[in-house]
């Protein structure tokens, strides 16, 4: 469920009631003619069932109300009414798969941000991934791809290409790009100083790493676990559902790899490097694949009108 206020110019105001009031998802219907200031205008709210959302928005930016006024949307967690029920039941589909694009949109403008808090706590992923390398140590990189946030952006590439928004395609691939070569960079320094002082486990030096070396190896299975990650982080950020844990799966494909490159090019193993970077460049490239394939049945079956749960 949701809940939606929308300041209206008077003279639009008929036009949005009438919209409104015929949609059946919508309830809890308040006006209050001339209420808002700045913008002024006619203050409109009302609760909607998360399946009808979509539609109903796109009526509000039709009528132009998010330049002529204000369109604010809000998140209800419970709901106690009959006529909410009724609303959700005449609403086609089920709530707890229903997508508002508008709610994903935001969401990822906000995550793809790029801040010094993200490059940070990429760098130090990156960096721990890079100690695991080092260690062949699997707990290591498990906790690389616990701390790195790097989904968020990489999302936002997939999401902003799928709506064609292509100047916001280009922001969160510049905060991916930046975040991933600060740590790149990062793990490369902590490398060399190690290494000169002479603290490189033996085992590296040896090239023996059973748990560890498969990360510059890219093969078949590198690209299937690519694609699952892909569709399933793009469901788990489209529906909101477990997204922390989505994010460490995606990092399974990236924070290593980046991790590898760093050291591997610090201890001048270019064949090892080039390795992990294109297992790196082909997890992203599968991913994004595999997001944008996603977006596009999910916006289909969204587009799909089916009939309600009371089989009307």
């Amino acid at each position: 469920m949701m809940h939606i206020r929308v300041v209206t110019p008077p003279e639009i105001r008929p036009a949005l009631l009438s919209h409104l009031e015929d949609e059946p998802a919508v309830h809890n219907l308040v006006v209050f003619p001339g209420a808002a200031r700045r913008p002024d205008g006619d203050l409109v709210q009302f609760d909607i069932a998360r399946e009808g959302a979509n539609q109903v928005i796109s009526t509000l930016r039709s009528l132009d109300l998010h330049r002529m006024g204000s369109i604010t949307i809000e998140r209800i967690d419970m709901a106690l009414s009959n006529v909410a029920e009724i609303a959700e039941t005449l609403a086609p589909g089920q709530s707890s798969e229903a997508v508002v694009w508008e709610e994903v949109e935001s969401r990822l403008r906000d995550e793809s941000a790029l801040t010094s808090s993200y490059v940070l706590m990429l760098s130090i992923a990156i960096l721990i991934g890079a100690i695991g390398i080092l260690l062949d140590s699997p707990v290591l990189i498990v906790g690389a791809m616990v701390v790195g946030p790097d989904y968020g952006p990489l999302a936002a590439v997939m999401y902003s290409i799928h709506r064609r928004r292509y100047d916001r395609a280009r922001k969160a691939l510049r905060t991916l790009i930046i975040g991933f070569s600060v740590g790149i960079f990062a793990t490369m320094a902590l490398t060399a100083v190690v290494r000169v002082a002479d603290r490189i486990p033996g085992s590296y030096l040896a090239d023996q790493r059973p748990l560890t070396s498969f990360i510059a190896r890219p093969d078949g299975w590198s690209i299937l676990v690519a694609l699952l990650a892909g569709v399933a982080g793009m469901l788990a950020i489209t529906e909101a559902k477990s997204g922390t844990l989505v994010g460490v799966l995606i990092s399974v494909t990236t924070v290593p790899a980046a991790s590898n490159v760093g050291v591997a090019t610090a201890m001048g193993r270019w064949s090892e490097a080039a390795g992990a970077l294109a297992q790196l460049a082909m997890n992203i490239a599968v991913l994004c694949v595999a997001g944008l394939v996603t977006l596009a049945v999910e916006q289909r079956l969204t587009r799909v009108p089916l009939r309600n749960k009371a089989g009307r």
